[in-house]
């Protein structure tokens, strides 16, 4: 994925994403994000329940709100074929979709945090890492579910799609899935996960790691964007969430950089 406007380290950057899986899943690379949306964009801030606890703004305008919705568009069509071969599996004309709806089963079948974590697993399985560089020679496509699931590839904003689709086709209401845009302080780069809500709790559903872990327990991490069912909405500029006074937090997981590019997990 790719910044709006050009840096010299944009395309490194942007493979750290897609390599996160050829190294042990605890100690996965972080991948890159649009970071900035055209300025002005975001209208009043109000109050929100949205992951980290942080309230947004809605995003009316700009570059990264156009690229999500040429996604939306590409999400309408694709349910049509999702639900028509999920009438009649044996007449369906897409692999893709027959994986996908595989992995949809497989989650329906459970409940609660075990219908997140059977799509957190499958889909980070599903998908082999690759940068939109090495794929499709641009530093930042992204690509509605079964595109991925045809290529068998893509990078972290596409696993993160991939998740939040599947999560609502197995079940989990649009009011409770998120796809969160974070900045990783340590590595300066930016990451896209699924956020999925589960007894008030929003847990990340992150390609760099099988287990799922509550938003409030993520350090040094901060949140830029999140898209949810009506669209894109920004943070403000937050406090960093590692600074956030300890008796106000709970245990967490703490990142420390090991290697240009590469976050691990203490854990």
């Amino acid at each position: 994925m790719g910044f709006l406007g050009h840096s010299p380290t944009r395309h490194a950057i942007g493979l750290a994403c897609a390599l996160a899986w050829y190294i042990p899943v605890a100690d996965l690379a972080a991948g890159t994000l649009e970071q900035a949306d055209s300025p002005g964009a975001p209208q009043l801030s109000q109050p929100s329940a949205e992951p980290f606890g942080l309230s947004v703004s809605r995003v009316f305008a700009g570059p990264l709100r156009e690229k999500w919705r040429k996604v939306e568009r590409k999400l309408d069509d694709e349910r049509v074929q999702i639900a028509l071969c999920d009438g009649d599996r044996e007449r369906c004309a897409s692999p893709a979709a027959l994986r996908f709806l595989a992995i949809v089963d497989s989650a329906r079948g459970r409940e609660g945090r075990a219908r997140l974590g059977e799509v957190n697993r499958a889909v980070n399985l599903a998908i082999r890492p690759m940068s939109d560089q090495a794929q499709y020679g641009e530093t930042d496509v992204w690509t509605s579910p079964l595109v991925t699931f045809s290529h068998g590839a893509g990078d972290c904003e596409d696993y993160a799609i991939a998740k939040f689709v599947a999560l609502h086709q197995a079940g989990i209401s649009s009011d409770d899935l998120r796809i969160v845009i974070i900045r990783d302080i340590l590595r300066g780069e930016d990451h896209a996960v699924a956020a999925a809500r589960l007894d008030g709790h929003w847990l990340a559903l992150d390609n760099r790691r099988m287990a799922m872990v509550e938003d409030d327990n993520l350090r040094n991490y901060r949140p830029l964007f999140v898209i949810d069912q009506y669209g894109l909405m920004q943070y403000p500029e937050p406090p960093l969430l590692a600074e956030i006074p300890e008796r106000d937090r709970a245990p967490a997981i703490t990142l420390i950089a090991s290697q240009p590019g590469l976050v691990s997990s203490a854990n």
